[in-house]
């Protein structure tokens, strides 16, 4: 069984190598395959240099960062909940980004994506600050936090649809970023949130042996010698650094990190120690894959938070009816 799961995350990363070389060939320019490789190696002083590494390359790391998080997010968002529909914004994570982000357009008329991204990450921290407060500490149970979530993500989609609605720029910035997009982040943008990624990535790694503890019930979870308050803490705060610096990067994306766990767990089985692994190499392959979509269906680029919504729903709608959803 180990094997045959160390093979399927061979061939994710392989997919992976292979949709990230067509996330820099394809585009408003194309450019072979050939090309690419080449300039990957050598970088030279053309103008299909110039579009790989300043345009291209930027863009499918945002792409491989954000997928990653987002994906892995999810799956600890479902094990944490024990709720197999859960999604990071269920926790509100993603609310308090937005909502954080358009207090700052309609308060301080930002404009700049580099300090945007950081007032959004501070709206997601505050939300799952606030969140894990209501939901009790090292009480919160499952249901509790679910429940907590939806209240705080209501809330915070009430305030940032009254921040937009009466403010006509905070409308204007904001109907771009919410949508979901990769094209207008950068090398600066990947940068700055980098070290969260890298911080929420690693912190959900070591939280895999007690998230299956967990899994099993609080009581056995106590009997295998898991502690349950600071493995439930520990867990938000990896859900919020990876959700929040995620959406604070490129805006709110859906189903990456709701479909894409019930995908490696008809592979993996609910073993966190595989499911968080695999999740951060398939769900990067969905996005660019959804990326590249968006280049080529229509003459004008479509958002990859769009396309990800429209071949998400099915593919997850197709998971449930054949009966493939493994509980977490």
């Amino acid at each position: 069984m180990t094997s045959s799961r160390t093979g399927g995350l061979v061939l994710a990363a392989i997919a992976l190598i292979f949709v990230s070389l067509l996330s820099i060939a394809v585009g408003a320019r194309s450019i072979p395959l050939s090309t690419v490789v080449h300039e990957l190696f050598a970088r030279g002083s053309s103008d299909a240099s110039y579009v790989v590494w300043n345009l291209r390359i930027p863009r499918t790391l945002i792409g491989i960062a954000v997928g990653a998080a987002l994906g892995v997010a999810g799956a600890l968002m479902q094990a944490l909940t024990r709720n197999p529909l859960a999604d990071p914004g269920l926790l509100g994570v993603n609310g308090g980004a937005a909502a954080a982000a358009a207090l700052a357009v309609s308060t301080l008329g930002l404009t700049d994506l580099r300090a945007f991204v950081w007032f959004a990450f501070a709206g997601a921290a505050i939300a799952g600050t606030v969140l894990y407060v209501i939901a009790g500490h090292g009480g919160a149970s499952p249901v509790r936090l679910a429940l907590a979530g939806m209240a705080v993500s209501a809330a915070l989609t009430g305030f940032t649809q009254a921040l937009t609605l009466l403010n006509s720029q905070t409308l204007d910035q904001m109907r771009f970023w919410t949508v979901g997009s990769l094209t207008r982040a950068d090398a600066s943008t990947l940068a700055q949130v980098a070290p969260l990624l890298g911080a929420g990535l690693l912190l959900a790694f070591l939280l895999a042996r007690p998230l299956n503890a967990l899994a099993l019930g609080d009581e056995a979870g106590k009997s295998l010698g898991a502690h349950l308050g600071r493995t439930r803490a520990l867990t938000l705060l990896a859900i919020t650094l990876l959700a929040g610096a995620a959406t604070a990067a490129v805006g709110p994306l859906v189903f990456v990190g709701l479909a894409v766990p019930h995908m490696v767990r008809a592979v993996t089985g609910p073993d966190q120690r595989w499911v968080l692994p695999y999740c951060a190499v398939v769900a990067p392959v969905l996005l660019l894959a959804a990326d590249v979509l968006g280049r080529v269906i229509a003459r004008q680029e479509i958002d990859v938070g769009v396309v990800t919504a429209l071949i998400g729903a099915p593919v997850f709608i197709a998971l449930v009816r054949r009966s493939r959803v493994v509980r977490s």
